[in-house]
């Protein structure tokens, strides 16, 4: 098989995966392997960070991992909250209800606020490096965090000024 042959190949297997994981997940599903990646990438440019300062720790690394395995039991959390919703909606109140739709908004803006996160720290990192990293980058990402921390996922809440019951 000659090379043009095995990139085929290659293109040809990556779509078909990325076509069922999409297929399987949807693109929530997509937001996730997102949120693990800016997970792994974290712990290894902090690492790496942490051994060009002289630092370097496997206690520090594994207490990070465990850091790590709590965000994702937190995702977690969030999906079971969006799949108890979703069993309420569709039980016996759906026609109290009136067929509201409902998404994985929960396990959705745990994992953005994760992302963001995420890249805050690997933007810290990347200082840490020695790369120059742009104000702008750093400051939007902080903006960002702080809109998914703002947002209301369920409805438009309005603060309760005892104005309404």
């Amino acid at each position: 098989m000659n090379t043009p042959d095995k990139a085929i190949r290659i293109k040809a297997f990556l779509t078909g995966a990325l076509s069922f994981f999409t297929a399987l997940w949807g693109w929530v599903g997509w937001v996730v392997v997102t949120m693990i990646a800016c997970m792994a990438l974290d712990w290894v440019t902090g690492s790496w960070a942490a051994r060009r300062r002289g630092e370097w720790s496997s206690a520090i690394a594994r207490d990070g991992l465990w850091h790590k395995l709590g965000e994702i039991v937190a995702l977690l959390v969030a999906a079971l909250c969006d799949i108890a919703i979703r069993l309420v909606l569709n039980s016996a109140a759906a026609p109290i209800l009136g067929g509201v739709e409902y998404g994985n908004y929960m396990t959705l803006l745990v994992a953005v606020w994760y992302i963001f996160t995420e890249l805050g720290s690997i933007t810290e990192n990347a200082g840490e490096l020695g790369a120059p990293v742009p104000g702008w980058l750093r400051k939007g990402i902080a903006v960002l965090k702080q809109k998914t921390d703002a947002a209301e996922p369920i409805g438009k809440q309005t603060p309760d000024d005892g104005t309404h019951d």
